[in-house]
């Protein structure tokens, strides 16, 4: 059997690990005394995730050089695997990645044909594939499992569930990270998933967290829009 034994959701410039909320940006603007509040400029996707990542001390100069959606799934990434995961407790080649988004890598793909107009640019060309988020990850943690990138119109964590039980079900997985990280423009979510084939230390007050579809959607839903 295999268990959900960590969790992050990072949207609307809010972290949650393991369901709670552990870092959120608002945008402030200092009013002068007698001068009427002004409303403040939004924060940007950029300076939100310089934020997350300054916010938690994080120490990997490559996440300067990497796209949007490069970002994203490393900062979530690296969240999820902060606490309580132990890679020595798997070989690198038991660890696998499946991760899923709607818009594939266009956020990139847009801003490098804005380039073609002067000069191509190399360094946003190597981000015009979304599996190259997966290889940032798998960089970073030195992970050597099987790993697989789909698109789909929304978060399907039935077929998330399906193809991730199916790597652990036939040993070729440990542990997975799984999920959903999409980009577009300002548009962004993050939700990534950490899957094991023992209850490790659930956030839940259950002894374990069944890994389940219907546990995934529960969890990717907004906080606000959840029902017990």
């Amino acid at each position: 059997m295999e268990y959900i034994t960590a969790s992050c959701i990072i949207r609307d410039h809010i972290v949650y690990t393991n369901e709670k909320a552990v870092f959120e940006q608002r945008p402030t603007t200092p009013t002068p005394a007698g001068l009427p509040p002004v409303s403040p400029p939004p924060i940007t996707l950029p300076e939100f995730l310089a934020a997350a990542y300054h916010h938690f001390g994080l120490q990997y100069p490559k996440f300067y050089k990497m796209d949007h959606l490069s970002k994203l799934g490393w900062l979530a990434a690296e969240l999820l695997l902060k606490e309580g995961f132990k890679t020595t407790d798997y070989r690198p080649e038991e660890i696998a990645v499946v991760l899923s988004n709607s818009h594939a890598s266009l956020d990139t793909d847009y801003k490098y044909f804005a380039t073609i107009k002067d000069i191509p640019s190399p360094a946003v060309f190597v981000y015009t594939l979304p599996n190259i988020m997966i290889g940032e990850i798998c960089i970073r943690h030195k992970f050597k499992g099987e790993n697989a990138f789909f698109i789909s119109e929304a978060f399907d964590a039935a077929f998330i569930e399906q193809y991730v039980h199916g790597l652990m079900d036939s040993d070729n997985a440990g542990a997975c990270i799984c999920g959903w990280v999409d980009v577009l423009g300002e548009e962004y979510t993050a939700a990534l998933f950490l899957i094991e084939k023992k209850p490790g230390i659930p956030f839940s007050k259950a002894p374990g967290t069944p890994f389940s579809a219907a546990r995934m959607n529960r969890i990717f839903q907004p906080q606000n829009a959840r029902h017990e």
